[in-house]
């Protein structure tokens, strides 16, 4: 026997009806489902207007963060006029063949907290990088002249704010202090390497703490170290001896005479477990090396904050580049490794088109200044030390 599907009624169900005894109980029933039909759209609808409100808040926050960096953008902007025109050197170098200078300075993490690192540490290694620059092109110019020197900055020069959860935390100032101050010691970094070099050529990339937002959120170019790239090109309007090579694209080509070298910020190759991936590196490198991108003999990346070279096949070298920062946590507690802040300072024979001298500048020895590395050494050897 079929009994009525209506749960209030347990009548048989004569044919030829299939479901329910009577046509009023079908329609009670069809009554009663679209009932629930309305109940269970209107809760799709509450639902869907909750996650709106989300979204809409969301993507409100991030404009205002965005809004928030470019306003900051501008008032640095403003609050830095265009410097006076820097007095050109004079030396007189040895009468060898004419090299140029090639400085990789990456990933300063300005605005990074840590034991020993901070804002005024970054300035600090900063001046630090310049005077061993001088020291180290003084010694070079007893060979050969050096007249030119080509800056590549690699990115990551702010630490930023929105790059992970809880970076706020780590900070020691926020994106307006980070890029009012990271402005201020690029110009200065500037000016001091004018006053060594006749021209200075400036190669731009930038990195992945200079991403606004969460990854994915807004476009790439939208970064704050673009930002600062900018704003202290423009302060040198009226400087003719600093040239500036700005670019939109993942990479940017150095050129200094017949030497071409690739420069990217280097989180364009993924790592496993925070370990530096030298194979992943090489493939990669060697992928664009085979005509992915312009013909080039080396290149030059950061991210990683871990000093190394790596050979190509092509016979060209991946120069990683360490960091300005010190004593990070992260990189104590899942990666195992504690480097020491150092910049990369590379001599280069325009001619031949190939690096002819490296320096890793290390940056973690503030007394050792100019004037100090020019006392001379005593030479005297105790009696008892004597063959």
């Amino acid at each position: 026997m079929i009994v009525c599907a209506l749960p209030e009624c347990d009548a048989e169900v004569k044919p030829p009806r299939k479901r329910f005894c009577s046509e009023p109980h079908a329609r009670r029933n069809r009554q009663r489902s679209e009932v629930a039909i309305d109940v269970e759209k209107e809760d799709l609808r509450a639902a869907l207007r909750r996650s709106q409100k989300s979204l809409a808040r969301a993507k409100a926050k991030t404009e205002d963060l965005v809004a928030a960096v470019y306003q900051a953008a501008k008032d640095a902007s403003l609050a830095q006029p265009p410097l006076p025109r820097i007095q050109v050197p004079t030396f007189k170098p040895g009468k060898g063949h004419p090299e140029v200078a090639l400085l990789h300075t990456t990933d300063w993490q300005y605005g990074k907290l840590t034991d020993t690192y901070n804002m005024a540490k970054c300035e600090e290694r900063i001046v630090l990088l310049a005077e061993k620059v001088a020291l180290l092109t003084h010694i070079q110019r007893a060979e050969h002249p050096v007249k030119r020197i080509s800056v590549l900055l690699g990115g990551d020069m702010m630490e930023g704010l929105n790059i992970f959860p809880g970076q706020a935390w780590e900070v020691d100032g926020f994106l307006f202090a980070q890029m009012f101050g990271c402005v201020a010691i690029m110009r200065e970094l500037f000016r001091n390497l004018l006053a060594q070099f006749e021209v200075v050529d400036v190669w731009e990339e930038w990195g992945n703490h200079g991403r606004i937002g969460r990854k994915g959120d807004w476009p790439r170019s939208d970064n704050t170290d673009r930002m600062v790239y900018e704003i202290v090109r423009q302060s040198f309007a009226n400087e003719p001896r600093l040239i500036w090579h700005s670019h939109t694209s993942w990479y940017n080509m150095v050129e200094i005479g017949n030497y071409r070298a690739m420069l990217i910020h280097g989180d364009e190759i993924k790592s496993f477990g925070g370990n530096t991936p030298a194979f992943g590196i090489l493939r990669k490198a060697t992928a664009w090396s085979s005509g992915v991108v312009e013909n080039f003999k080396d290149v030059y990346m950061g991210h990683f904050h871990t000093p190394m070279s790596l050979t190509l096949p092509n016979g060209g070298t991946v120069f990683a580049t360490g960091s300005t920062e010190s004593d990070n946590a992260y990189a104590a507690e899942f990666v195992a490794a504690r480097g020491k802040p150092s910049q990369r300072l590379h001599y280069i024979d325009p001619r031949k088109g190939r690096v002819t001298c490296e320096y890793k500048v290390y940056l973690d020895d503030y007394e050792t200044t100019r004037e100090e590395a020019s006392q001379p050494i005593d030479e005297h050897v105790p009696e008892d030390q004597q063959p």
